[in-house]
């Protein structure tokens, strides 16, 4: 019938073809899935470095503070160590608002006619606020200083008529917006009112705490929002957050931008922004159903105590406050609100000194929740100063002994202790807790501070106040919002790229009458549309593995430790999995060490071991003039870099980013007796004399950290600026990198 091709050839051709085709699309379907998985899991533990440092510097910098405030109660007042701590601790004292309202004289300063910046008169009108923002969006000269003290005055006014708890409703033509951390990131928040339109009668919003800190325009997020609350105080509500907080900002580099930006009168406005964070609502209610606040909730959170208590006499919520008290003689003493009176035996109890070898007994404070750990005794080295105590001691002595029938008629009009303790605690758990996904409520030791409350307290707690929904931030999301708890807990984050560019987004929300939330989200940089995913998450790895090099190198005693006890016969080798095993023992990052292997480590032997010298060789990160520094030193500097810049912005008790001499003698002893370490007198000198070049007796306190390259200039984490912004000659590299 003809020579044609035969219909079952064709079809034998075509099933071939279909199963080499379907060969194909499996071997690319299982490229593509081992390629997500890789990604993600290096999304995952870049996102582990990142957020575990995060956590202990937060950590660190509570259990500094508890060090100090220890130091402050057992110390002689009249020692040289506690002089140097003593002028934060009276940031806490609680006193009349008549004794700052002198702070915020503006009408002795003078606008000149030069200055081109924004001008403000007061009542505040919607015009001036839009033009504040406009003037901040385009970058021009920063609103004087005028200006500033007398929007802070106004805002200090409105903020004393709130309650501890806002109250706002929904209603058919109203939407409700819900934005988390800010952390110093204006371009976010103008982001944020491009999108979503700025404050007005019909578009209120919440701004659930953490405006400052970390990022470089702090300032001028809270001038901004300050000025559409006093335009809009029934549509603009602002939440406290744990970064609120004028000791939290000494680390975090909102204290540094004020007194940067305001040379002449920065301390003034410090001074009244500790104030008026102290007055800022702690949480807000929508529609007696959803409760927004920054940090979260304890099993013991009742909100009827929250809406009672004085919150302006938690100007820092790490210690409780105390209450300025005036006897009948007219002397001024302040007493501990967890204290029923000042006793006459507590009175005469003996205060050591740093060099007085006395022990020191526990201190009643939260932070024994967490994971702080003291000396039991200081290390005398200076007999003299035994001298110096015992005559301070006569002269405090005699002091006390003609105030002694004062005691008994000191004013006791506070709540009582065991109130007071409670108030305090919640304040703590509101501002700094996190949710965890197992039930019960634990103390927070990551944070050091608040705590972890499970989907049981969530439950519990909702059904006693007839709610349905918890709005908290507090926690950076990769995709900058989280539900939990059976989606009743809805952890919201508006700072995009905190960590790195592309390293998350920011998001917020919008709340109608039906109480449904609707998430927007967004990234701010420009620099993120540049960069292709995989740029993205390369460039993100490669910044936190930078800080991981920086952190083992931090660590390289406990670390040589752990790796002599695999290495028996003391050759310098270890095998890959010995060598997983003695980094996750000593650093407890809970990472895929040997993964990571390949990215940290280059120096291995044929037979696949690593040397572990060599390896240290290539973590080794050397500064200028630093060999005749003790290593040892030089790691501990390293490890504790943070730690001890914010003793030196302690010390340094005028702001001028200098400190004598002698107070960095101070300081290295409060530093060793923090660390339980020793630190001799000739390191000491020789850390001065290099840092000292001009041989003028001053310490600059940014040269000094420089000079051993103990911080990074562009890290958010530690400096308050971007982490690791790259520069365009970097980004440069980066896109041309194939490998990347």
């Amino acid at each position: 019938m003809g020579c044609g091709v035969s219909k079952s050839n064709q079809f034998h051709k075509h099933s071939r073809k279909a199963v080499t085709t379907i060969r194909a699309a499996v071997l690319i379907q299982r490229w593509y899935r081992q390629y997500v998985a890789r990604t993600e899991m290096r999304r995952r533990y870049t996102w582990h470095i990142f957020q575990s440092i995060e956590y202990s510097g937060e950590q660190a910098q509570i259990k500094l503070y508890n060090f100090l405030g220890y130091l402050m109660d057992n110390f002689t007042p009249s020692s040289t160590e506690r002089n140097l701590i003593s002028h934060i601790f009276r940031e806490n004292d609680v006193c009349w608002d008549s004794e700052w309202e002198r702070y915020f004289c503006y009408k002795n300063i003078d606008v000149p006619e030069v200055y081109s910046g924004p001008h403000l008169t007061f009542p505040l009108t919607v015009e001036q606020a839009v033009g504040l923002l406009e003037a901040f969006r385009n970058k021009k000269q920063q609103l004087h200083s005028r200006y500033v003290l007398e929007l802070l005055l106004e805002t200090w006014k409105l903020l004393r008529m709130l309650p501890n708890i806002n109250r706002i409703s929904t209603c058919h033509s109203k939407e409700v917006t819900i934005c988390g951390d800010l952390h110093g990131q204006l371009e976010d928040l103008l982001l944020i009112f491009y999108k979503n339109g700025t404050p007005s009668l019909e578009k209120p919003y919440v701004f659930n705490g953490d405006f400052v800190d970390r990022g470089k325009d702090s300032i001028e997020i809270l001038l901004i929002l300050f000025s559409f609350m006093l335009v809009y105080p029934r549509d603009v509500y602002l939440n406290r957050g744990n970064h609120e907080d004028h000791i939290i900002n000494l680390r975090y580099g909102f204290t540094k931008e004020v007194l940067t930006k305001y040379k002449i009168h920065g301390k003034r406005i410090l001074k009244l922004l500790k104030k008026i964070f102290s007055w800022l609502p702690l949480a807000t209610i929508i529609d007696q159903k959803v409760l927004v606040l920054h940090g979260g909730i304890s099993d013991s959170m009742d909100l009827s105590v929250l809406t009672k208590v004085n919150r302006h006499n938690y100007v820092s919520a790490l210690r409780p406050p105390k209450r300025r008290n005036h006897s009948s003689a007219g002397m001024s003493i302040d007493i501990d609100m967890d204290d029923d009176l000042w006793s006459t035996s507590k009175i005469y109890q003996r205060r050591p000194s740093l060099t007085y070898p006395k022990p020191l007994g526990p201190r009643e404070c939260f932070h024994n929740r967490s994971l702080q750990d003291f000396s039991t005794r200081i290390k005398a080295n200076m007999e003299n100063e035994l001298e110096n105590s015992k005559k301070s001691e006569v002269i405090l002595a005699a002091v006390l002994h003609t105030s002694q029938q004062d005691t008994l008629s000191v004013s006791t009009d506070s709540v009582s202790s065991d109130n007071a303790k409670d108030e305090w605690r919640q304040i703590l758990d509101l501002l700094w807790s996190d949710p965890m996904n197992q039930d019960g409520c634990i103390p927070n030791e990551v944070r050091g501070g608040g705590c972890y409350w499970g989907p049981d307290v969530t439950e519990d707690f909702l059904n006693r106040h007839n709610m349905q929904l918890i709005i908290r931030s507090h926690e950076c999301k990769q995709e900058g919002y989280e539900f939990c708890h059976n989606r009743k807990v809805l952890t919201l984050f508006s700072a995009s790229n905190y960590y790195d560019v592309g390293s998350n987004r920011g998001a917020y929300v919008k709340l109608g009458p039906d109480l449904v939330p609707y998430v927007i989200q967004y990234q701010a940089s420009s620099m993120t549309r540049e960069l292709t995913a995989r740029q993205s998450v390369g460039r993100t790895e490669r910044s936190a593995l930078k800080v991981l090099r920086e952190q083992l190198f931090a660590h390289k005693s406990d670390l040589l430790c752990a790796f002599k006890k695999f290495d028996t016969k003391n050759a310098g080798l270890v095998s890959l999995v010995d060598w997983a095993s003695a980094v996750e023992s000593v650093m407890h990052l809970n990472l895929p060490w040997r993964m990571l292997r390949s990215q940290l480590v280059t120096c291995k032997t044929s037979d696949g071991m690593i040397n572990y010298y060599d390896w240290f060789n290539e973590l080794a990160i050397t500064g200028p003039n630093t060999d005749h520094i003790d290593q040892s030193l030089l790691e501990t500097l390293y490890r504790h870099r943070s730690t001890l810049e914010t003793i030196f912005r302690i010390v340094d008790t005028d702001n001028s980013g200098f400190i004598s001499m002698e107070d960095f003698r101070q300081t290295w002893k409060l530093l060793s007796v923090y660390l339980k370490m020793e630190i001799t007198d000739e390191d000491i000198c020789n850390l001065a004399e290099t840092i000292d070049s001009n041989h003028d007796g001053s310490i600059d306190i940014d040269e000094f950290m420089e000079a051993f390259r103990l911080t990074d200039k562009k890290s958010r984490l530690e400096r308050g600026r971007s982490m690791f912004m790259a520069t365009t000659s970097d980004l440069s590299k980066l896109e041309a990198d194939p490998n990347v």
